[in-house]
């Protein structure tokens, strides 16, 4: 398993190592005495500098760094004063819920891909002003992620893409050739298990949401989606979903996948030592933490990242994610934190996040900066954003999704077909709906 919760992951992502951060104490963020906004009304932001109090709630490790990008926005914004509050990640969905309903909101939210359905579903945010930002600015995949019945909610701050990561040298020593689509990677993985190898592919065996979303960048491989379009109905047993379930299942069935590991913090040393080669649709945040655990240049000498294999019919997918500025309906001061969301999406700010953080940009612009040059990580994931899978954009996707984990653990044990999982699963979530 190479997922694992947000709290920590967020703390890692896109190869930085931990970052220490200190929660403050959530007091002062709420103006219940604020007239509440109707929200979803068309707004214009001007050009003139913002002014007054931002009150911005944070989650994460990457709240801890924001303030050097604060020095910077007042620097053309003299007149305004941002005041952060850390909320701890695992409470921080509750937290905002509670705060929506109570109409003691802060004025500036940042909110992970995997919160935004649930968010989104209290009605408690405005839409993106017009002519705030130009979508075609931003990755397709992160820009939709915030978008419900055609309107956006976010602006996207940063957008990561997983892709392959593999054993270079053992590789080479097994002649295994880089694997390109599903074919080649099933026969890279039979001649690293006959070089040694004792499970090739590090697979994302939790049976829970996170395998849920491995197979649904199967499915997109394969042709298949696990909702409609329009996010009306559930699609889970699809035939191109089956097809792309037999695939995963039979990696682990085959031999060439454990069914019970690695759990995330084994994926690395399970690697270091051989007992994986390949990581499928791994974090691009493995690249430090395979340097902090091995030395300095290690990964340089050992590890190659590639896309993800496509499927049958050529199809590309990655796992997606990424962070996305919102503003609640009751937000005092929207003018000023739509304004510090559109200064945070201009290239030069979204280079400079880079550098300080190592969060990637979800501008696509930012991208062409020589401080994003010359690195096969992320050239990767550069050309695997085009492509990034979307969880399904409804509140109720983490319930579905740890159902269809469920199923999926039942495939490899033995005790069903794809085809009999994925029709119980359809069945389950037509019971628990979209929730939206």
């Amino acid at each position: 398993m190479h997922t694992y919760p947000s709290s920590r992951r967020r703390a890692t992502m896109l190869g930085v190592a931990l970052v220490a951060s200190s929660a403050l104490l959530l007091t002062g963020c709420g103006r219940g005495g604020d007239t509440p906004s109707a929200g979803g009304d068309s707004t214009t932001i001007d050009d003139k500098p913002a002014e007054g109090v931002v009150e911005l709630w944070t989650q994460g490790a990457d709240g801890a760094k924001l303030p050097e990008m604060f020095e910077e926005f007042k620097k053309d914004n003299p007149d305004v004063e941002i005041k952060m509050t850390e909320v701890p990640g695992e409470e921080f969905a509750s937290k905002m819920t509670a705060a929506i309903t109570a109409g003691t909101v802060p004025d500036l939210i940042y909110a992970f891909t995997e919160n935004q359905p649930g968010l989104l579903a209290t009605g408690g945010f405005d839409p993106v002003p017009d002519g705030l930002v130009d979508k075609g600015d931003f990755f397709d995949a992160i820009w939709n992620n915030s978008v419900v019945d055609g309107v956006a909610y976010g602006v996207p701050w940063y957008a990561y893409a997983n892709l392959l990561i593999y054993r270079t040298d053992l590789a080479e020593a097994a002649g295994a050739e880089e694997p390109k689509d599903w074919d080649g990677l099933r026969d890279f993985a039979e001649k690293l298990k006959a070089g040694g190898s004792e499970f090739p592919l590090a697979l994302a065996v939790n049976y829970d949401q996170y395998s849920a979303q491995q197979l649904a960048v199967m499915a997109a491989q394969n042709g298949g989606a696990m909702i409609s379009d329009d996010l009306s109905e559930w699609t889970i047993n699809s035939p191109e979903n089956v097809e792309a379930l037999e695939y995963w299942a039979g990696l682990i069935t085959d031999g060439l996948a454990s069914p019970d590991g690695p759990a995330f913090l084994d994926t690395v040393p399970w690697s270091s030592q051989g007992k994986n080669a390949a990581i499928v649709d791994g974090g691009p945040w493995f690249a430090s933490w395979f340097d902090d655990a091995n030395g300095a240049g290690w990964g340089d000498e050992h590890l190659a990242f590639v896309p993800n294999p496509v499927g049958p019919s050529g199809d590309a997918g990655s796992s997606m994610g990424g962070g996305s500025w919102m503003v609640p309906a009751d937000s005092g001061n929207k003018d000023a934190a739509w304004k510090f969301a559109r200064w945070m999406s201009a290239p030069e700010q979204q280079v400079k996040w880079y550098e300080i953080f190592k969060n990637m940009p979800a501008v696509k612009a930012a991208w062409d900066d020589p401080a994003l040059q010359g690195s096969a990580l992320l050239d990767t994931v550069r050309a695997s954003l085009e492509t990034g899978v979307n969880r399904p954009a409804v509140s109720t996707w983490a319930q579905v999704g740890d159902m269809i984990g469920q199923q999926m653990e039942k495939v490899v044990r033995g005790g069903a077909s794809a085809q009999d999982a994925l029709d119980e699963a359809q069945k389950q979530a037509e019971q628990i709906g979209m929730g939206n």
